[in-house]
């Protein structure tokens, strides 16, 4: 359960809260209720209006990773599963019940009937069987989604309510995976248009919401989905969604929006800035916060560059990073990384002793390599300067504090924000010396799904023992041998290097008192089928 916050409520210890989601292993059970009345019932109607930071650049979840583009892509269509967020459980949504046989390898999903897609084309387990084989056919373009089918051998239909998805190999992690809108389902039309056009809104989903209109860095326009009967198990109602319409307007500064929560104009700002917090809650505007489970904000230096091919520069950079003095730059509800994983993802254990600062060992590592200080306290060997750039789109000031601290050893980070289009395609040109970015999951497979050196290796390196660790993480179903790889797997990408964890995300979203029923699903993303509005005073 999210923790929704008002000025009372950060009088009170939020270590309590924190300590209960450790315990928990997937997310805090706590809250506070907003000041309305307890009993005020559902209404439908209205159009709830949504102030993001960035345009979502592409609209399809199965291809999408922002979150942004994840939150609006969850509104239009729906998945064989959901997560509850309070205690991790896996539990029925377009399946009503599944079976798992041969050592995790084999899943049978009996399916929910007279579900059907926008255009009016029904939901059988050959939608399943189509959506899942495009996704593999994607490839890098579902840069999330294809990793959840890794080692996918056949998918067979004996009825049109039964569908049965067979592995290669045991697969751990596939019954949560099919909880995520990454791989949520769309009609025969939207699964044979091209990537690009699903991207730019060619999509007929089977979700409560349907795209009226995306028009690029402006907004983007949903409407109810008439007839909607099939919500998740976890839903507090049946039938239609609440609200009429939804739209995402593209707002980038914080001031606006800002500005426009307050005199009523907007309805949700989910693009917080940590500078807004207090004075939002001074104007008695609820906070709805979550820590992302998953991979934290971390620096992946790219091992195909002569630079970051040292392991000895890349264990320097885990050494010069003071985390905790990133903490005066951080939204109170984020905190310093203690682990590549956040503390709201299963399995996730403490690992700050690996992640020590020590300046001092940083420039003995550098010094032992040939890297030199110049007149300007820059280093430099053979000519080379020990200078990287990295691109990023993301509000995240802390950045500017590591690189202040990389300084002081003598490295010389350089920072460009830019679109988030024009990340997206750097990345994926795998030129850049380090990649930034987090990730975010409820599920610790998901270290394997950034760093398997035969998926999306985000460091660009050869294959190694991490990659044993996390293909057995994957496969494992005994929780204590799997939480060992993990933590193994852990230990091992901070120690070489591979990883350079700074800040656990949290996503603070705040909303107008005309808001309700407005909350996180287990993965820090919302479903908007149970919000609805009040009238504004």
């Amino acid at each position: 359960m999210p923790v929704t916050l008002t000025r009372a409520t950060l009088r009170r210890p939020l270590l309590a809260l924190l300590v209960s989601g450790l315990l928990a292993g997937c997310d805090q059970a706590a809250s506070e209720a907003p000041a309305v009345p307890a009993k005020a019932a559902a209404q439908k109607g209205g159009n709830l209006l949504i102030a993001i930071d960035t345009d979502p650049n592409c609209l399809d979840p199965q291809q999408a990773g922002n979150n942004n583009s994840l939150n609006i892509g969850r509104q239009l269509t729906d998945s064989l599963t959901d997560q509850d967020p309070q205690t991790g459980n896996i539990v029925p949504w377009l399946a009503t019940q599944w079976q798992i046989d041969e050592g995790n390898r084999r899943f049978t999903f009996t399916l929910r009937d007279n579900v059907t897609f926008s255009d009016g084309t029904p939901f059988t387990s050959q939608s399943v069987k189509d959506n899942f084989n495009a996704i593999v056919k994607l490839g890098a373009r579902a840069s999330l989604a294809s990793t959840y089918l890794k080692g996918l051998k056949q998918i067979d239909t004996p009825d049109a309510q039964t569908v049965v998805i067979t592995f290669q190999q045991p697969n751990a992690q596939f019954l949560q995976a099919t909880s995520t809108m990454s791989l949520g389902f769309f009609a025969p039309s939207t699964v044979a248009a091209p990537a690009e056009a699903r991207c730019q809104g060619s999509l007929a989903g089977t979700g409560p919401f349907v795209l009226k209109q995306f028009v690029h860095n402006q907004k983007v326009d949903l409407v109810r989905r008439n007839g909607y009967q099939w919500p998740s198990s976890l839903a507090k109602h049946q039938g239609e969604s609440y609200l009429d319409s939804v739209e995402y307007r593209v707002i980038p500064e914080s001031g606006v929006r800002f500005g426009s929560l307050i005199s009523r104009q907007l309805d949700v700002n989910v693009g917080v800035t940590p500078q807004d917090e207090a004075l939002l809650l001074a104007k008695n505007i609820h906070l709805i916060a979550r820590t992302n489970p998953g991979l934290v904000y971390s620096l992946f230096p790219n091992q195909s560059t002569p630079l970051m091919a040292e392991a000895p520069l890349r264990q320097a950079l885990n050494l010069a990073i003071d985390r905790q003095a990133l903490k005066p730059v951080l939204s109170r509800y984020q905190s310093a990384a203690t682990s590549v994983l956040a503390k709201t993802t299963p399995l996730y254990q403490d690992l700050s002793a690996d992640l020590g600062y020590n300046p001092q060992a940083a420039e003995k590592l550098l010094e032992e390599n040939g890297w030199r200080r110049g007149a300007d306290g820059i280093r430099s060997k053979n000519g080379q300067r020990l200078s990287f750039r990295i691109s990023y789109w993301q509000s995240a000031p802390f950045i500017e504090v590591v690189q202040q601290q990389l300084h002081q050893v003598g490295i010389d980070l350089q920072l460009e924000k830019a679109p988030i289009s024009q990340v997206v395609a750097r990345q994926a040109g795998g030129k850049l010396p380090v990649d930034f970015y987090n990730l975010t999951r409820s599920d610790p497979d998901v270290l394997r799904t950034v760093f398997d050196a035969g998926g999306r290796n985000v460091n660009h390196r050869q294959p190694a023992e991490v990659d044993r660790l996390l293909l057995q993480s994957s496969e494992t179903l005994e929780k204590a041998q799997r939480q060992d790889y993990v933590t193994q797997a852990a230990k091992q990408l901070i120690a070489e290097g591979n990883a350079i964890p700074l800040v656990e995300l949290a996503t603070v979203i705040a909303t107008g008192q005309n808001v309700r029923g407005f909350h996180f699903d287990a993965s820090s993303r919302f479903q908007l089928y149970d919000t609805w509005l009040t009238a504004k005073e």
